[in-house]
Parts: C-alpha cells; structure tokens; sequence
C-alpha cells in the first residue's frame, strides 16, 4: 500500500481552513464593521499633552457624567478634513468633542484648527501614536462615543460624512444621549 506524504495532504487542508474562514467573514452580521476591544469598557487613558493653544483632555473628562465623542484625527489626513464641518456642527449642537491628534506636528495641529475653527472642548497630542493604538486606532479618523462614565459605547471608523455618518453614527449617538 502507497503511503500518503503529509506534503499531499497540507494544500487542501489549507484551503480549506482559507474558504472556511472566508465564507464566515461573510457570513457574519456586518462584515465591513471591525469591533473594538474597548466597546462595553472603560476607556483607555489619553495623552498627557495638548495640542498648542487648546484645553488639555484628561481622563476625568472622559468621566464627566456627559457624553463625549473622542475624535482621532490629523492635519494630513484629507478625511479628517471632509469631517471637519460635521465635527464643528456636532459642537454647535451642544454635543462635547474632545480631540486626540496623532502622528503629526505639534505647530502644523495647532494652525490647523486656528484656520478652520476648533471643534474641541479638549485636544491630546499623540506624536508617536502610542495612545492611538492603545485605543485601537488603524487609521485616522477613527471617532468613538464615550458614555458619560467614560464606557466606550460605539466605535465609528472613517470619516463622519455622508449617509454613513446619518445612517450609523448620528443614531448611535442619540441612544447614547437620551
């Protein structure tokens, strides 16, 4: 009798286990949506710097009682700033936007929201990026929604435009104010 090398049998056990993997990919309830770790926990610290000219974030503020949304964002990034109209309107509706900048420059943050208006009560200032992915940040803009215990009720990846940011965040942020 032939004796079967493993190396025969490797191949379609890899494939296998691939399009296993796939077809649940698809399967699963929103397959475009990444969860984060922090949903249902508290939140992770913010940095301990601001961005020049602006309140300092701090842990307490994330515990206020209020609901805030923490906003990741850049001064490079082209996304962060198709959302930067809808952040300032979500600060004229009374709602509190805190803002964590990541991997940028401290001068070229700071001008930023000096020429097209400040949306945030509080900034934090992430040169490196450390508190980014402490928070489970891929890519800016990524905005979360903090319950006024400082839970993480809602992770939002992208940028907060178009019918996405109505159809998806503008809901989860009216659960989380009521």
């Amino acid at each position: 009798m032939a004796r079967l090398s493993p190396l025969m049998i490797l191949p379609p056990v890899l494939f296998a286990a691939f399009a296993g993997l796939a077809v649940a990919g698809i399967l699963r309830e929103n397959p475009d949506e990444r969860q984060s770790t922090y949903l249902g926990q508290p939140a992770p610290a913010v940095p301990v710097e601001a961005v020049q000219g602006t309140a300092q974030l701090t842990d307490d503020d994330l515990r206020s009682g209020d609901v805030t949304i923490v906003n990741f964002w850049a001064s490079w990034c082209p996304p962060c700033r198709a959302e930067h109209p809808n952040l300032l309107d979500l600060e004229a509706q009374g709602y509190r936007v805190a803002g964590i900048n990541f991997r940028d420059q401290q001068d070229q943050a700071g001008s930023y929201l000096v020429d097209y208006d400040n949306p945030f009560f509080a900034t934090g200032f992430d040169l490196r990026g450390r508190v980014a992915i402490d928070w489970g940040v891929t890519a800016p803009p990524e905005t979360f929604i903090v319950d006024g215990d400082g839970t993480v009720l809602y992770r939002f990846a992208g940028p907060l435009v178009g019918s996405d940011y109505e159809q998806r965040f503008l809901p989860e942020l009216a659960n989380a104010s009521e």
